[in-house]
């Protein structure tokens, strides 16, 4: 007989959550920003960040003063025009290179001073030295004809500019001397990029954006359950039913479960379709590391919910404390490693610098264990340690 109760008893819980989820699954489909915010939000997100954010270096706008007008500084100019890195902007003056800098017309420039050819013949006529160049370069010879200026307002810009600006010079200078019988010898660096051959940031911001996306969808959406129901004045009679608290953060949880996962899938899909993005991992570890992640983000959602009991101030308090800690601290487009100590340390307490580092790695190195088990490890211990606060924090009474 007791076997039978136990048995009758588990049918009615069963039963009840059951009801539960689908209450909250018709109160979705009768609310259309929730499935909005499910199905409409990632794809605008992802299509934001694929294509309006880029780490990648487009053309660089450079200005060419040549003061030199000789055979060996126009082949300069023709370098540069040559090269795929730099737009090239011919000027006259030095007060034309200012009016230019100024405007932002041009984001460096290289001025090509009178005894340019000068310098070149001193360097020709040195007897042979193993590195001419470098030589050179130490004792002043070159850049003293050759003056290189970069706008340092934007140091990303800045810093491609120098490098590519150097690479055209020096590359101009050793066909010289090679033109004019002078052999240095040559070291040719082999270079490779490792899990991200083509070096697109679209590979590297996609997935990252993706754990943006699900901390949002999954705050967003759950901060809002228990404030929608206090809110409309059916938070009552939802504490009065026989359930249980287990039952109500069941009932609440799981359709938004749903609808997350449904979410990055979508997000998934358009990556690898649309973005090109290549994904080398298991789809099976991108499901349960996304699963345990997706309760952190509701966890964290819910705990919200059950104490603040208007929507307006929940949903607030769901964009400070899910998206933007999310965008800044996760690793997402800064660097941990380069932040202070005490946001280094927060940024341990958030899920999603873990979940960040786990899809990074599914997408573009592929299923790594001595990466994803320790992450994996640390998303559970942080979702159990939210689903416990919210148990604590749901109250069955009106206080």
């Amino acid at each position: 007989m007791n076997t039978t109760a136990t048995t009758g008893s588990a049918k009615l819980w069963r039963k009840q959550v059951l009801a539960l989820i689908a209450k909250e699954f018709a109160q979705i489909v009768r609310d259309p920003s929730s499935y909005m915010i499910a199905l409409l939000l990632p794809a605008l997100f992802l299509f934001l960040f694929g294509y309006g954010i880029s780490l990648d270096q487009s053309l660089l706008r450079i200005g060419i003063l040549d003061e030199s007008k000789t055979q060996s500084s126009t082949a300069l100019v023709a370098d540069f025009s040559a090269s795929p890195w730099f737009r090239v902007h011919i000027c006259h003056n030095m007060e034309e290179v200012n009016l230019a800098m100024r405007e932002s017309a041009i984001q460096g420039f290289v001025r090509i001073r009178e005894d340019y050819e000068r310098s070149l013949a001193s360097l020709a006529k040195r007897p042979g030295s193993q590195n001419l160049l470098a030589e050179a370069h130490a004792q002043g010879e070159v850049p003293a004809s050759l003056q290189l200026v970069v706008d340092g307002t934007e140091p990303n810009s800045a810093s491609f500019l120098q490098a590519y600006a150097q690479s055209v010079i020096l590359g101009h200078i050793r066909g010289l001397m090679r033109e004019r019988g002078i052999h240095t010898p040559e070291i040719t660096v082999q270079e490779r990029f490792w899990y991200n051959p083509s070096a697109k940031s679209v590979n590297f911001l996609v997935p990252g954006s993706i754990t943006v996306i699900m901390t949002l969808i999954g705050t967003l959406l759950t901060s809002l359950v228990f404030a929608r129901e206090w809110e409309r004045g059916t938070m009552e009679a939802m504490l009065a039913t026989p359930v249980t608290r287990l039952q109500l953060i069941l009932g609440k949880l799981i359709p938004y479960f749903a609808l997350g996962m449904f979410s990055l899938i979508l997000c998934t899909v358009l990556a690898i379709l649309v973005f090109d993005v290549p994904f080398r991992g298991s789809y099976l570890a991108l499901l349960a590391i996304s699963s345990v992640f997706m309760l952190c983000a509701l966890g964290q959602g819910l705990l919200i919910s059950v104490h603040m009991k208007g929507q307006l101030v929940a949903a607030e308090a769901g964009l400070f404390s899910g998206f933007l800690p999310s965008l800044l601290l996760s690793g997402f487009i800064f660097d941990i490693s380069s932040m202070p100590p005490i946001l280094q340390w927060l940024s341990e307490l958030l899920p999603a610098t873990h979940f960040n580092l786990c899809i990074r790695t599914l997408f573009l190195a592929g299923t790594v264990p001595s990466v994803l088990v320790p992450e994996t490890i640390c998303l559970t211990g942080l979702a159990a340690l939210l689903m416990l606060l919210v148990y604590r924090g749901l109250k069955k009474s009106i206080e």
